[in-house]
């Protein structure tokens, strides 16, 4: 069978789980016959992204978030206006999409939570089965567990989960743990996708904290604290594309480019990870059994319920900032969880081949 992949283009989360998927489908003999990816003005495609997935690719233009001039704060109401602004480019792109879908006429167009694949399938009804995958679709769980307060972004996020899903045949919700399918809302729990790359790596401790931040504006954090604990060798990760590669403050904080081969090395051999609470980069960590700071991006709902379900699963501790003291003291508390999550994520082969087949 043949498949189209719409990816959402914000973080590196989403392309690893395409990847993944597609090695998940090309063994049983599928095809990607082509990869859309939402553009986005703060985020390039990133190179890993491009010599994997090995599909025609297009590049589209499609709805992001705006953040503050710090890039650190989402901006909600800004988002909503930017968005109705740019209404007429990104009908351009719904079009573009509906001729890719005639071109190649696939059995299944797989939608990583861009907005752009679910107004399409809303608005052209292609003949095509669609799949929406993301671990958002997870709060419509029963047993999700919500940040507390914030009832107008609880209400934003379910409807950007609808945009998202727009007559989907199944919504498939990421999860770290296990919970019973919800058959009745078309929602069915799934492992997450890790790459082969995470799985087969071996894994030491050494003495460095990794961080990765999407949002360069965290660097500062990290310097605070590195002047308060210089002997803790810290190896950051981010996107700060004015800045030198690699980075290096002192002999003991240093920050890289975007590297998917470092940064997986990086996090082998590393003692805990801070992370601005995305989803898959708290998986991998999980995987490996490293201790997790998981720190929503002000304003980012979204990775506030991340943050959450995360302490849930046991994957370590949140933080409204990049407190690294915070997960300095808390590494003599932490309750590994790593066997448990391994067999939950080394199901995923059997999970989403009874969903897309």
């Amino acid at each position: 069978m043949k498949y189209i992949f719409i990816i959402q283009g914000e973080g590196r989360g989403h392309m690893t789980q395409a990847l993944s998927l597609s090695k998940i489908l090309r063994k049983e003999g599928h095809e990607i016959s082509h990869v859309i990816v939402g553009k986005s003005k703060r985020r390039n495609i990133p190179q890993f992204f491009l010599d994997k997935i090995n599909a025609p690719l297009s590049h589209l233009d499609s709805p992001n978030f705006v953040t503050d001039k710090n890039q650190k704060s989402v901006k909600p109401f800004r988002t909503v206006v930017y968005s109705l602004l740019q209404a007429s480019q990104y009908q351009k792109s719904l079009q573009r999409i509906d001729e890719i879908v005639n071109d190649t006429e696939p059995d299944f167009i797989i939608n990583f939570y861009d907005f752009l694949g679910g107004l399409y399938n809303f608005s052209k009804r292609p003949k095509a089965k669609f799949i929406s995958i993301a671990h958002q679709f997870l709060i419509t769980h029963p047993e999700f567990d919500f940040p507390p307060k914030r009832q107008l972004d609880k209400i934003s996020l379910r409807i950007g989960n609808k945009i998202a899903s727009l007559g989907a045949h199944k919504i498939l919700a990421l999860s770290f743990q296990f919970f019973e399918d919800q058959p009745r809302k078309k929602l069915y729990v799934v492992p997450p996708l890790l790459r082969d790359e995470i799985k087969n790596i071996t894994v030491s401790t050494a003495d460095h904290f990794l961080a990765y931040m999407v949002n360069p504006g965290y660097g500062m954090e990290v310097e605070a604290f590195h002047e308060k604990f210089p002997e803790q060798p810290i190896h950051c990760f981010w996107d700060m594309k004015d800045k030198p590669n690699p980075y290096q403050i002192d002999e003991n904080l240093t920050f890289h480019q975007l590297d998917d081969e470092l940064f997986i090395e990086k996090m082998a051999s590393c003692k805990a990870y801070v992370t601005t609470a995305g989803f898959e980069s708290v998986c991998e960590a999980m995987y490996m059994g490293k201790p997790v700071l998981m720190v929503p991006v002000e304003g980012h709902y979204e990775q506030a319920c991340n943050a959450i379900d995360g302490e849930k699963a046991g994957a370590g501790i949140s933080s409204t900032h990049f407190d690294m003291e915070k997960l300095y003291h808390y590494l003599s508390n932490h309750q590994p969880v790593k066997d448990k999550f391994q067999k939950w994520a080394n199901s995923a082969h059997e999970h989403f081949l009874k969903h897309l087949q």
